[in-house]
């Protein structure tokens, strides 16, 4: 038994770890440590990937790529393979995974069993919607090979189904064709959120990517950072002789001793203190950078990656992250409602991100992105005063017939998953009756 912990670090519960390093021979593991749950690389926020004093089945040994089309871009590899480590093998090689999110340290199968989504779900909707087929360990000795077609009600189940249908062990993707790590970027600052929605509408048919920054102490106008970007051909990233030294330079970033928060301080970094300057210096400073620049791509999507074990910053007691969706038609009233909920409790957060979901449906049963307005920041755990404030901010995304992330949950009332999650119960006929969660007992009661 060794103690846990989420990227949340909220709890630090023992568990009975049992590494994964064969795909050939997962069932017999299952069956002789169970129940159990899937375990990724643990970047899930809350309880979605705990299972306290139970059985955890770490799939960090499955990490091997089985197979790839070159003419396609079909990749076929194990579950515990990390999405970092495809990006930099296939983007030099002309391939990109369609959809990654924040993180890119996160595994193949944890992508599929939360359905994450990126910054171009206006585009191409979210992870599963790229996930061709995969095999699927079950507690009852079956390893199932599914895929949209033959299998699609479990297909369903298991996409954004919280490693609950059993454990993956392949998944076969669909990569994107992309001419150049580089990205066209934009830059734009604001004032109000009838301004971001504005941004946000006239972005969508000529950008892929869009993401905004907000400052959630700046008062009822809000202020924010508007980012957008596309992807450059390799004949736009050839004509910029420039861009061949920031890659080298970019590549012996990524290879060198990377930057990381070395201990967990006494108390939170993140408190009235350092929030205020904080935010007023980012926007500053994305101010001073407003305009049209050439990113690489990490930087871009996954800016918190270059700084090792920056959960540590909120100290000992941890930090939750609420995220939301709601629908368009209420988005604007209720992100303002969310905002002054946050501001009239003194609480804040500078990792607050805003953004529109596509007007399309996700596959899973149980994922989070639907058509509407995102908003998710980070707050430092400070017990009865935090949750206090998460009632209220549930009642605003209840009200809005929202609904909440769960790779980001840890405290979600189930009134509130079931309403968001109305097909909860279809999901529930294809569980494995061998594997559960402290998500799944508190939401689900298995």
């Amino acid at each position: 038994m060794k103690p846990v912990s989420a990227w949340g670090r909220l709890s630090h519960d023992l568990h009975d770890v049992q590494v994964l390093t064969d795909r050939t021979a997962v069932v017999p593991v299952m069956q002789a440590h169970q129940p159990g749950l899937a375990f990724g690389n643990g970047r899930s926020y809350g309880d979605v990937c705990l299972n306290p004093n139970g059985v955890l089945w770490h799939t960090s040994g499955l990490n091997k790529l089985i197979a790839f089309d070159e003419a396609t871009g079909r990749l076929v590899c194990e579950a515990g393979v990390l999405l970092r480590d495809i990006q930099r093998l296939f983007v030099p090689r002309g391939w990109m995974l369609p959809v990654t999110p924040g993180t890119q340290l996160i595994t193949v199968g944890g992508a599929i069993a939360n359905d994450v989504h990126g910054k171009n779900h206006h585009a191409v909707g979210s992870f599963g919607d790229h996930v061709v087929g995969l095999s699927l360990a079950r507690t009852s000795g079956e390893v199932l090979s599914l895929d949209w077609t033959r299998t699609p009600a479990l297909m369903a189940a298991t996409v954004g189904g919280l490693g609950l249908t059993g454990v993956i062990v392949t998944a076969e993707l669909q990569l994107r064709r992309v001419g150049s790590p580089w990205l066209r970027t934009e830059t734009l600052p604001y004032q109000g959120l009838a301004a971001f929605f504005e941004l946000a509408d006239a972005s969508e048919h000529d950008w892929e990517h869009t993401v905004s920054w907000i400052d959630c102490l700046s008062g009822p106008r809000v202020r924010g950072i508007f980012m957008r970007a596309n992807h450059m051909s390799s004949q736009a990233a050839a004509a910029m002789p420039s861009l061949q030294a920031a890659l080298v330079a970019q590549q012996r970033k990524t290879q060198g001793k990377p930057l990381r928060m070395p201990f967990v301080p006494p108390v939170s970094l993140v408190n009235g203190l350092s929030l205020k300057p904080f935010n007023m210096a980012y926007y500053q400073l994305q101010k001073f950078k407003a305009g049209v620049d050439v990113a690489h791509y990490e930087p871009f999507f996954h800016p918190l990656d270059n700084l090792q074990h920056w959960n540590r910053m909120y100290g000992p007691h941890g930090f939750y992250q609420y995220q939301s969706v709601v629908p368009r038609a209420v988005g604007q009233d209720a992100v303002q409602a969310m905002l002054d909920a946050i501001a009239a409790t003194g609480e804040g957060s500078f990792l607050a991100v805003l953004k529109t979901f596509g007007n399309r449906e996700s596959k899973g049963l149980l994922s989070f992105a639907q058509p509407g307005v995102t908003l998710a920041l980070d707050f430092p755990n400070r017990g009865p005063r935090t949750l206090a404030l998460f009632a209220r901010l549930d009642a605003i995304v209840r009200e809005a017939q929202g609904r909440l992330y769960m790779a980001k949950d840890a405290r979600m009332p189930r009134d509130l998953f079931e309403a968001g999650y109305p097909r909860w119960s279809e999901f529930a006929t294809h569980r494995d009756a061998g594997i559960s969660s402290a998500m799944s007992r508190r939401l689900m009661e298995f």
